[in-house]
């Protein structure tokens, strides 16, 4: 392991709240009722394959992909179909929902269940993309992107490093870190199927440095692994950002609006890798997740193994329950979650954690004017000029956003925390590149 690495433009040091990391992944258990949307990714929603009246059992697959930006969607639980419906979603939109009455846990029999790992991988590159296809996995990061098509490097790009992003910068989030303890022999065999997809041998796996554990642990292991290495990285938000780390890590740009392969290089979350050795060497589907339950409301915060389609009051409440405190529920983390629309939302493929925060944690007096202070600017891991977009927004002015390259911004809210005006400048940024998306 070399000395710390990080990106160079911008980033700012939030408080880190990592009040999980000593925390071991406990099995969350099973609520009465789960409900699965059929769209926990980027692109087209699967197609439902069941009805009402139905039985299933974990790891039965449910929806279909529909087309090829899709992805698969399997029971999470063993029971009864008790519903097939359209519900209104986070932002007011209807999406469908299958709803299942759990009873009991009868697994689907081709699920290997034993505990013992694989280290043999004994499949062609083409068949290890089939598997990884079937199992319905999506980028677990946050991205929801789905992973066969991002493993399927375009024939004019050349990759040489497989990056596995284990920084999980976000505050109080510590699955990820949790699982690299627990379950690192996993991931390193997880990159070595990755990079037989890719026909490489580089797999680098980057740690944030305050993940002392997980580094040690992946360290030691890497040493029987020919081409895998450990990276630790200088504590510094968003590090975990794709472009950031590919800096971080090789040094190398990606050029504006263009992709990781642009740089010769894929990243993939450990959490996304780990699914694929569970898909490839296990033959179980995506259906369950480590998430995080914390906040400075959280009576009992902790890292559970959930499974997809769990209500979050099921886990809030398994965790103390809602205290008179608590101001707000975020999905994700506190700098790119999302606030709760409803606290039975359910868990997904891409929910990392839930936290309950006071209104001193989350209570902020929004401003009108900009100071011309210029910290936006200089906090900006991509370069942008936020104060410039937030004016231009403001004024309806989005066509001129465009010269902005408002289009590159990661929505990782560094302008706005640092903004000492408390312009919600996230939120130009968001509604600009909306608005783009939306005349394009």
């Amino acid at each position: 392991m070399t000395k710390l690495k990080t990106f160079s433009i911008g980033g700012i040091h939030p408080d880190k709240y990592k009040i999980t990391t000593d925390s071991p992944i406990q099995d969350a258990g099973l609520p009465e009722t789960v409900y699965i949307p059929v769209k926990q990714h980027i692109g087209a929603p699967a197609k439902i394959l069941v009805q009402k009246g139905d039985k299933v059992k974990v790891g039965t697959h449910i929806a279909d992909a529909d087309g090829i930006v899709s992805a698969d969607v399997f029971s999470s639980v063993s029971g009864e179909v008790i519903k097939v419906e359209a519900v209104e979603g986070e932002f007011g939109y209807h999406e469908d929902m299958i709803t299942i009455r759990v009873e009991g846990d009868e697994w689907e029999p081709s699920i290997d269940r034993s505990p013992g790992i694989v280290r043999d991988i004994p499949y062609t590159p083409e068949q290890i993309v089939a598997k990884i296809r079937e199992a319905g996995i999506v980028g677990m990061g946050g991205a929801g992107y789905p992973t066969p098509i991002k493993t399927a490097v375009p024939t004019d790009k050349k990759v040489d490093t497989l990056i596995l992003n284990g920084i999980e910068c976000e505050p109080f989030l510590t699955a990820d870190d949790r699982l690299m303890v627990e379950k690192a022999e996993q991931i390193i065999i997880g990159s070595k199927i990755i990079n037989k997809v890719l026909g490489i041998q580089n797999a680098i796996i980057a740690v944030d440095e305050n993940k002392p554990r997980a580094i040690a642990a992946l360290s030691k292991l890497t040493k029987r692994y020919v081409g895998v290495n450990v990276q630790a990285c200088a504590t510094k938000y968003p590090q975990g950002g794709e472009k950031q780390l590919i800096t971080a890590i090789t040094g190398r740009e990606v050029p504006s609006g263009k992709l990781p392969a642009d740089a010769g290089c894929l990243v993939q979350n450990v959490g996304t890798v780990y699914a694929i050795y569970e898909a490839v060497l296990k033959n179980k589907p995506l259906f369950e997740r480590i998430v995080t339950v914390s906040g400075d409301c959280c009576k009992h915060p902790g890292n559970f193994l959930v499974r997809v389609g769990t209500p979050a009051s099921f886990l809030i409440e398994k965790c103390g329950g809602l205290c008179d405190e608590t101001a707000q529920v975020l999905f994700g983390g506190p700098m790119m979650g999302t606030s709760a629309f409803n606290i039975n939302a359910p868990v997904t493929k891409l929910t990392s954690g839930i936290l309950l925060l006071s209104d001193a944690m989350t209570h902020k007096e929004l401003g009108t004017d900009c100071i011309r202070c210029g910290k936006c600017a200089e906090v900006c891991p991509i370069g942008l000029q936020p104060f410039l977009i937030g004016r231009l927004v403001r004024e309806n002015m989005f066509e001129e956003t465009r010269g902005c390259h408002v289009s590159d911004c990661i929505e990782c809210g560094c302008c706005a925390y640092t903004c000492p005006a408390r312009l919600p400048l996230l939120d130009f940024c968001k509604l600009a590149k909306s608005e783009l998306k939306r005349k394009k």
